[in-house]
């Protein structure tokens, strides 16, 4: 009702502006909207109306142009009063969104329209990138699509679906059950919510339903002022983006409004689809210039863009008495007058003249004409209509798009829509050919298109209704028609036929994409496809259109130059074929699947027919094809075959009555047999000069996604030729066709004259094997579906493993999706099962990253093992030998067969009756000649045979005896000689009795020189009767018979010269002319061979042996009653022999006895004692042979296993096993000086001052260390907004808390020496083993610096690989002279006292370090140094306040020393329970690494004041003086200094080589003040109670004898000193209350204090390893506390008792126990003095860390997924393109993110060098692959997320789901730690810090 009357107050005539309240910006709008809304409420709402309409007239003024757009004035101008650009615009959104609320507010508005929104599809649009479910097991449409929201609410657990990002765009199918199943229906739309819905109350859209429509017909004003037509030459991209951008808020608000849900959908239909409205508004009427000048530039576009506006121009049928009148006329429309005709003239609108024949009066298209009407008239009649007619003519603007597809879960709207957009197909394909960005238009049409024809009921509407099929087929033909051109087949001059031109934008760019992705879409629908399968003048234009690409793309033999360009226009005819041929077939073809569906097969079949006949007409083919020139393209042929195959498959239809005449069968066979025929030239190099692009086109057509589109059907159109036409025609066409009728003589020597002789051989082969093909292949000729998938699948897994995805991907499915083969269906997955077994990836460090793959099951390469099929689907012709290979293989293994296996014989399924004919070709003379000719020329070793040939050849016999005729009519026949069969030469044309059919004589051509007629030619009698041989045609094989020529040009039907064409009779060639070839003359040869004897001598042949045959039934009569005998199976060629003499004999009692006659023939009674000295002289040559091969076997073997050694030794990474270290060191120990093997010139010496030797090292900074956390937790990925990850609980965190907290408050000198750095950023010194003299080094360097094809490194940073073993290095570590391992040293046993090793301990580290004289050695010494500073970055080594003071030199080379031994340590796996046997003991460089730092340390002497060794070892007189005064800061104090880093610095303090006792010396001491410290920290960790009752329980102990090795003494004491201070003072009780006390017994006391000293004990124990060479021995975790003390010399030797252990024992006091303690424990309570919680805090360190792991990630991916592919960047805060999380510490980076970018570095590099000191491990999360950043270098590493096949899926483009697959993140972890990533990974690339 309100409706109506907003039209009847639209539609009056508009009176004078009526009073509205004043205007100005003042106006209140909410109260004008609520006054109007009230005055339209009243029944008689005219006056409101009016009100309004004035209201709306003056706010939407269009006249008012577009800001920006106003020429170059910036003023808004008309209505309200100018203001900036856009506020006009703002201002009227700001009144229409007030006036649809009337007057309340906008938001509750919305909300109130969104409560009645019956939500029962969701609908939901999205744009390219989005990424979005499919769920095949829900789908009834293949298109089906769900938004993750509904897919997640979903149940579909268990189905086929996968995630895939959105190419085009698309929308939520979920809750529309035309598309798919309901049970697939999330939550939300399960509910058929409309029933319970309210009634929409009628006041709430009230004010919509006058608003809206001239809020849209402003935008369309608005859209008709901003359109410029573009020029020809500039396209006017930029002033259309410009109009758009400003509409921008306009057309969002129509978006945001289809958003509020159903109710307000339904009044924007009603709006958008009521024609009176549009025709009020928009008629141009009336005096309102602007709506006229609107109007006239709609014209105008209309104009423009080819359409006619009907009203316009009356004239229009006049002009042009358009090509549809003729057939119109017929329909009983009136003829080209231009006059209305019978047209009910009483309907106005459609008074249109003739154009009243387009889209809107349904009128069927006929045949050949097309009706020019479809392409060229538009009539507009509502808002709808006009509003796509701009969205196209702006070519489909996102937003625009959007709008319209929100709306389509409106079913009103859905219709109307489909309907409008039908209308305008042809002009938007004419809108898309121009377009300059073809590729976004074609993607947002399909977003549309594919939303409105998934639809089956909409579908078959709009074809009833509006056409649709006839637009598609005209507009199709319309747009390939731009780009035809005559085509050069066959008659170059005279050919009337036009091709399509691949070289053309509209092909290369795949612009009809759009047009025929549609069709194939509504081709899919049954009812849409049977209209278009009844409608012959369809089929006629369809066949027409499908002619356009028979014979496309024409290659033609390149004989003389190279051709200059080589044009890749294959690509395109490639997927024209494809996508606009093959596909509409296959969707036709599924619905011709019953025997109801007869009809159009029928309709089908005839219309192609007619189409090849008029092709073959305008070609002027006859008989011969042109030479040396191919096309792979035939549609016609091959919709013929498909057509006929499915007939007789599915239809039960009789195939003769489908077929022509045998003339056009012999035409139909010509170009496909010419296609295989060329395929064997391109194999064989004939086509080399065409470029590689030939041999491109040749993989394509046998390439999986094609074949069944392309070589199938052509085969299977032979197969159908051959079985219906003459049998010698056919076979002797195909040698002709491949060239080789020359060879095939039986004299040795013949002149080919069409054919190079290297190429003989290949063609032959190539003939042979296509005749086994087309004779054993029965893909169409009787297989079912299941045993087709079977055979591929067996075919593809014999050729390689596969991976599911790929076997997926290799097996040609039936493209039409509702074939049944559906990807992942029951029946693929059920046969993968029964064909292959699966085997799981296999992890080897080191290795490459493997997937999961199947390979084929023993039996099926037992029975099921088919060459044919293989070779027929091989792209690449290694693909047939690695199939030979691999079964060869498996016979070895299974020991079925020990030899080279010849490719088995397989027994085929029994062909349909239909095909019956195809086996007489293995019944005719023809062939049997050649089979003859070839099997006598192979025994005669004539040239250009080969095994090949030979296995073909008997592989044909063995079909022909499988096949053979029932009635053996000739059975008894006696053996009469040559005059039984004058005229050839077999009697007959079964196999099975020409098998045994002798020939004696032959005649054949031969040239003069040939060795033939050296002999005496026998003088036969009936030499005239022998079958002749001549040079010519077919007929050098043989003459046919003169019947039989007869019966030939009976069949041809032609004059006869052109039958002598076909069937040569003894006519000289036309090949030769006389002077071409060498003369021939005619010779007679002897032959007296049958085929069977021919097959014995073979056998000899091939056994080397003189009758090796023995007929097997002579022994074992049941060989004849079951010939099926397992050991024929498998063999080679001897196997093949017996087996087919067997046949024989089986099938014919006459060959039987003649094969036993031939044997005894061929075995003359002679003693076999006599050897003959020519055959003494083979056999002596024969052994030889033998010998020498089994010498260069035996060599081989041993070079191999050399080989393996060495790589063995050289590549291991890290599996210790198996293993022969390569030693450093020399074995004998009296040899005291090392000896280096140089790798670069192969020198042994020793390393010496002046040519140092040095190992091949690479430093890297790594912070794997710092990763450490003392929380056995393990870390997890964050995967949603609560999870988050802190620090401050790793290694690196803690470490630099502690220095920052020392330097606050101590002399940083001091600091610096009482921690270790390095944590994060230490530098790692690993090496290969491998030594070189450094000179050889430097120009090794050199040449590779000058050697400009490097991969992966950059020689300019120092980086090369190891000469000999290639692992990645960047330097080279010195050797020091002298002896490796200092192993005279240590074997004296050490009597001196501790005191006098104190002494001698600190004298040496006084000693200056002088750097030694400049010699090369000290030179490299620092240059390494160098390298190692180099190594990290400066903030990793600069910890003073002072920069660059020498102390922080110090700190760092400690350090590195620190690094390493505790990276070391992390490798053992923290621990050293395993002892000696590691592998990084005998690659270490820990010993080289040592003299170096020690060198370079002592350069640095520390002030003998502040030796920390002093304080260790000797009681000071004035402990206040050492605190120092107030104002200058103190020294650490001892007990916080760390006893490790101690014992570096005094170890690399002494003089190198250090002295064993020595070392001992400086453990024992630092021992003690390590013990001390584990006292005070569990002092201070027990309770206030805890440590008065230790403190009382040890001083009762203090006198006893050995107090000073009792823990409970020495605690009580430690805690009585420390109490002086204010260390134990607790801030009030909640310091207690936080830890739970711990119940602390004497074993847990123990237990802490051995774990507080392992740390030291195992680095000493490392140490000691290294320096001393000593080996490190294996325990068991308890007790390697006290083995390691012992190994330490802490423990005197004897230690062995039964009561526990205790730590204190291996406590050896410099000085009274007491005073040192006193003097230690003064420094602390002085500090705590003032400090009393920092005092507390750097007493307890923690030393216990866990190993290094990555975060642990969850077990699905998609969890990851869903997280992060959202997430926004914290820098930019939007979505990043590519996102990445680090691996180490979980942050979100962005990938390759400029956003992000710092100082010209990428977010991923920046942050690799924060987290890792250059080493980054990230998951790109679009990619489920992860990336390493190592330095300058980056390379992928792989997933670690496998689908359910054990499959990568990168950049997730199958979309399954994945887990986690805990071997492969192990292997990655175990890189990342061993830091092996350089060495392992091996494909790398610079990043230029742009990831």
């Amino acid at each position: 009702m309100a409706a109506a009357a907003a039209a009847a107050a639209v539609g009056g005539p508009q009176p004078p502006q009526p009073e509205v309240p004043a205007q100005g910006p003042a106006l209140d709008k909410a109260a004008t909207a609520a006054h109007l809304k009230a005055a339209l409420s009243r029944p008689d709402n005219r006056a409101g109306a009016e009100e309004l309409q004035a209201l709306l007239e003056r706010v939407l003024n269009a006249e008012r142009p577009l800001a920006g757009l106003a020429g170059g004035e910036e003023a808004a101008g008309g209505g309200g009063g100018g203001g900036g650009p856009g506020e006009a615009e703002e201002d009227a959104l700001e009144w229409c969104k007030c006036l649809l609320a009337g007057g309340g507010g906008y938001e509750e508005f919305c909300a109130a329209v969104r409560a009645y929104d019956p939500a029962a599809l969701c609908g939901l649009v999205w744009t390219a990138n989005f990424v979005a479910y499919r769920c095949r097991t829900c789908g009834i449409s293949p298109c089906m699509s769900l938004c993750a929201e509904c897919f997640h609410q979903g149940d579909h657990t268990g189905h086929d679906f996968n995630m895939f990002r959105s190419q085009a765009g698309g929308a939520c199918d979920c809750g529309d059950s035309n598309v798919m199943r309901e049970s697939g229906f999330c939550r939300r739309h399960q509910i058929k919510s409309s029933s319970n819905i309210p009634c929409v109350p009628k006041d709430l859209l009230m004010m919509s339903e006058f608003v809206l429509p001239r809020f849209i017909f402003c935008l369309i004003q608005y859209l008709r002022e901003g359109y410029t037509e573009p020029a020809a030459d500039v396209p006017s991209e930029k002033d259309l983006n410009k109009v758009l951008q400003l509409l921008e808020p306009q057309i969002s608000f129509l978006e945001d409004l289809t958003k509020m849900g159903g109710a307000m959908r339904s009044v924007l239909t009603q709006v958008l689809t009521n024609q009176q409205n549009y025709k009020d508004l928009t008629a141009g009427l009336g005096e309102n210039a602007c709506a006229k000048k609107s109007h006239e530039k709609y014209l105008i576009a209309l104009k423009s863009s080819g359409l006619t506006y009907p009203e316009d121009k009356l004239v229009y049928g006049i002009q042009e008495p358009a090509a549809g009148t003729s057939t119109l006329a017929a329909q009983g429309f009136a003829g080209a007058t231009g006059t209305l005709g019978q047209i009910d003239s009483s309907d106005e609108e459609d008074q249109d003249g003739s154009q009243g024949l387009g889209k809107r009066k349904r009128v069927k298209l006929s045949s050949g004409t097309k009706d020019q009407s479809i392409m060229d008239v538009l009539k507009h009649k509502s808002f709808l209509e006009e509003l796509l007619f701009w969205t196209i003519k702006y070519e489909f603007p996102q937003k625009m798009v959007t709008f319209l597809l929100n709306m389509l879960p409106d079913q009103e709207y859905k219709v109307a829509f489909t309907k409008t957009f039908v209308q305008h197909y042809a002009f938007i394909m004419k809108t898309l050919k121009k377009s300059h960005e073809s590729d976004t238009m074609s993607n947002r049409i399909v977003h549309i298109s594919v939303q409105l024809f998934s639809n089956e009921e909409l579908a078959r509407q709009v074809t009833e209704e509006c056409q649709l099929l006839d637009i598609m087929v005209t507009v199709l033909l319309y747009m390939m028609e731009s780009c035809l051109i005559k085509s050069e087949l066959q008659d170059e001059e005279n050919s009337l036929h036009v091709v399509v031109n691949c070289g053309e934008a509209l092909l290369k760019n795949n612009t009809y994409w759009p047009l025929v992705s549609d069709f194939i879409n509504i081709l899919s629908h049954q009812s849409v496809a049977q209209r278009f399968l009844e409608d012959h003048g369809l089929l006629v234009t369809w066949m027409n259109f499908v002619s356009f690409f028979q014979g496309m793309n024409l290659n033609k033999r390149e004989l003389n130059e190279h051709v200059e360009f080589e044009s890749q226009t294959y690509y395109a005819a490639f997927a024209a074929e494809l996508e606009a041929c093959a596909q509409p077939m296959w969707g036709l073809l599924s619905h011709c699947k019953v025997r109801e569906t007869q009809e159009y097969t029928r309709n089908v079949v005839r219309y192609c027919l007619e189409a090849l006949q008029d092709w073959f007409d305008a070609i002027n083919f006859v008989d011969e094809p042109a030479p040396n020139q191919v096309t792979f393209h035939l549609p016609l042929h091959r919709y013929y075959a498909m057509f006929l195959s499915k007939a007789v498959k599915c239809q039960e239809l009789d195939l003769d009555s489908l077929l022509p005449d045998q003339e056009m069968l012999m035409k139909l066979m010509i170009h496909p047999l010419q296609i295989q025929a060329s395929l064997a030239e391109i194999h064989s190099n004939m086509w080399v000069r065409n470029g590689l692009q030939i041999k491109g086109q040749a993989m394509t057509y046998v390439q999986s996604h094609f074949c069944n589109s392309m070589i199938d059907p052509d085969i299977y159109l032979l197969q159908v030729c051959a079985s219906r036409l003459d049998p010698d025609y056919f076979i002797s066409s195909v040698f002709e066709r491949f060239k080789v009728v020359d060879l095939l003589t039986m004299a040795s020597q013949h002149h080919n004259m069409v054919l190079d002789v290297e190429h003989e051989r290949s063609m032959l082969e190539g003939a042979l094997t296509f005749l086994v093909i087309l004779l054993s292949l029965r893909l169409h000729l009787g297989m079912s579906d299941d045993e087709i998938l079977r055979a591929e699948m067996v075919a593809q897994l014999c050729m390689n493993d596969r991976t599911h995805s790929s076997l997926l991907d290799l097996i040609p499915e039936n493209p039409n999706p509702k074939s049944g083969i559906i990807p992942g269906s029951y029946s693929f997955e059920s046969v993968l099962s029964a064909v292959a077994d699966f085997r799981a990836p296999v992890f080897e460090p080191g290795g490459s990253m493997q997937q999961g793959m199947y390979t084929p099951k023993a039996e099926v390469w037992d029975q099921e093992f088919d060459p044919v099929m293989v070779i027929l689907r091989t792209v690449y012709r290694r693909d047939v030998q690695s199939a030979m290979d691999r079964y060869t293989a498996f016979l070895k293994q299974s020991g079925k067969f020990p030899g080279n296996p010849w490719p088995p014989y397989k027994k085929r399924t029994s062909l349909h009756p239909s095909y019956k004919g195809l086996m007489r070709l293995l019944h005719c003379k023809t062939l049997h000649i050649v089979l003859f000719t070839l099997l006598y020329k192979i025994l005669m070793d004539h040239q250009n045979l080969s095994e090949h040939v030979l296995c073909m050849v008997l592989y044909l016999i063995e079909l022909g005896l499988e096949n053979s005729a029932d009635d053996d009519s000739e059975e008894e026949v006696s053996m009469g000689g040559p005059e039984r069969c004058h005229d050839s030469w077999f009697p007959g044309s079964n196999l099975v009795s020409n098998m045994r059919h002798f020939i004696n004589y032959v005649r054949v051509r031969v040239p003069e020189t040939a060795p033939e007629l050296k002999r005496d030619p026998l003088a036969s009698t009936s030499a005239d009767a022998l079958g002749s041989l001549q040079n010519s045609g077919t007929a050098q094989v043989f003459s046919l018979v003169a019947e039989r020529r007869k019966k030939f040009q009976e069949i041809i039907n032609r004059s006869n010269s052109e039958a002598n064409q076909v069937v040569r009779p003894k006519i000289p060639s036309k090949w030769s002319a006389p002077g071409s070839s060498p003369q021939l003359t005619t010779a007679i040869l002897e032959i007296k061979e049958s085929i069977l004897s021919l097959l014995i001598k073979l056998h000899h042949k091939l056994s080397g042996k003189q009758n090796s045959y023995y007929p097997p039934w002579l022994d074992d009569i049941e060989v004849l009653i079951q010939p099926e005998i397992p050991k024929y199976n498998h063999g080679d060629g001897i196997t093949a022999v017996e087996r087919i003499l067997l046949k024989a004999a089986v099938q014919s009692r006459m060959n039987k006895r003649i094969i036993e006659e031939i044997c005894r023939k061929v075995t003359p009674p002679v003693p076999p004692k006599k050897v003959t000295a020519a055959e003494k002289k083979t056999l002596d040559k024969e052994e030889r042979r033998q010998k020498a091969r089994e010498r260069q076997q035996k060599l081989l073997a041993e070079f191999a296993s050399r080989q393996k050694s060495f790589m063995e030794t050289a590549m291991d990474v890290d599996s210790p096993e198996n293993d022969i270290p390569m030693e450093i060191t020399t074995a004998e120990p009296q040899v005291s000086e090392a000896v280096y093997d140089c790798v670069i010139c192969g020198q042994s010496g020793p390393s010496s001052e002046d040519r140092p030797t040095g190992l091949v090292v690479l430093l890297q900074a790594s912070s794997v260390l710092g990763q450490c956390r003392d929380n056995a937790e393990p870390k997890k990925l964050p995967i949603t907004e609560e999870e988050q990850i802190y620090p401050w609980d790793t290694c690196a965190a803690v470490h630099d808390v502690r220095l920052s907290l020392l330097q606050r408050y101590f002399k940083d000198s001091s600091c610096l020496l009482a921690v270790s750095i390095g944590w994060e950023g230490g530098v790692y010194v690993q090496t290969c083993g491998h030594t070189l003299h450094i000179d050889c080094h430097k120009s090794y360097m050199e040449s590779l610096r000058n050697d400009q094809v490097l991969q992966g490194f950059s020689v300019d940073k120092g980086e090369f690989t190891c000469p000999l073993c290639r692992q990645f290095a960047n330097s080279v570590l010195p050797c020091y002279p002298g002896s490796n391992v200092e192993n005279n040293l240590w074997q004296r046993p050490c009597n001196k006292s501790t005191q006098d090793l104190i002494k001698e301990v600190e004298e040496l580290q006084g000693r200056p370090g002088a750097f030694p004289s400049e010699t090369n050695l000290s030179k490299e010494m620092e240059s390494v140094m160098k390298d190692i500073k180099n190594t990290t970055q400066k903030k990793y080594r600069d910890y003073s306040k002072t920069p660059g003071s020498p102390d922080n030199e110090f700190l760092f080379m400690y350090s590195v020393a620190r690094t390493n031994l505790e990276l070391e340590l992390i490798h053992r796996g923290g621990s050293l329970c395993s002892g000696g046997a590691s592998t990084a003991g005998k690659r270490s460089c820990l010993n080289q690494l040592f003299h170096v730092l020690a060198l370079h340390m002592r350069l640095y002497t520390i002030d003998s004041e502040y030796n920390p060794w002093k304080k260790l070892t000797q009681l000071v007189e004035d402990m206040n003086s050492q605190v120092g005064n107030e104002d200058q800061q103190p020294e650490v104090p001892i007990l916080y200094h760390d006893v490790t880093s101690l014992l570096l610095i005094q170890i690399l303090m002494m003089p190198q080589p250090l002295r064993k006792e020595h070392f001992t010396c400086i453990v024992k001491v630092l021992f003690t003040l390590l013990y001390t410290q584990a006292l005070a920290a569990l002092s201070v960790k027990g309770t206030e109670e805890d440590r008065s009752a230790w403190k009382h329980a040890g001083a009762l102990r203090k006198n006893t004898c050995d107090a000073e090795k009792c823990y409970e003494v020495l605690l009580s004491f430690v805690i009585s000193e420390l109490s002086k201070g204010k260390l134990y003072y607790e801030e009030g009780a909640q310091e207690c209350a936080m830890v739970s006390p711990i119940a602390w017994s004497p074993e847990s006391m123990e237990r802490y204090i051995q774990d507080f000293c392992l740390p030291f004990l195992r680095i000493g124990s490392l140490l000691q390893h290294h320096l001393f060479g000593e080996d490190l021995p294996s325990c068991q975790e308890e007790e390697e506390f006290s083995v390691l003390a012992s190994c330490l010399g802490l423990l005197p030797t004897l230690y062995q008792t039964d009561h526990p252990f205790i730590s204190a024992s291996c406590l050896d006091w410099p000085v009274a126990a007491f005073d040192i303690i006193t003097q230690w424990c003064f420094e602390i309570t002085s500090f705590t003095e003032r400090h009393a919680e920092q005092g507390k805090a750097l007493l307890i360190q923690e030393s216990r860390w866990k190993l290094p792991h990555l975060l642990q990630l969850p077990e699905n991916y998609n969890t990851i997924f869903q997280y992060y592919h959202r997430k926004t960047c914290s820098v930019c805060t939007k979505v990043p393109k590519d996102p990445a999380v680090c691996l180490v510490c979980g942050t979100f980076v962005c990938l390759k993110g400029l956003c992000c970018k710092q100082q010209s570095y990428c977010e991923c590099v920046l942050h690799s060098q924060n987290c890792g000191a250059g080493t980054g491990i990230f998951l790109l999360i679009n990619a489920s692959v992860i990336i390493i950043i190592r330095g300058h270098r980056f390379c992928l590493w792989g997933s670690v997320y496998l689908d359910a096949h054990g499959e990568e899926d990168r950049d997730l483009r199958r979309g399954k789901p994945l887990y986690i697959c805990e071997e492969r993140y192990r292997v990655l972890e175990q890189q990342w730690v061993s830091h092996t990533f350089d060495h392992i990974n091996k494909r790398w690339g610079p990043h230029y810090n742009g990831l």
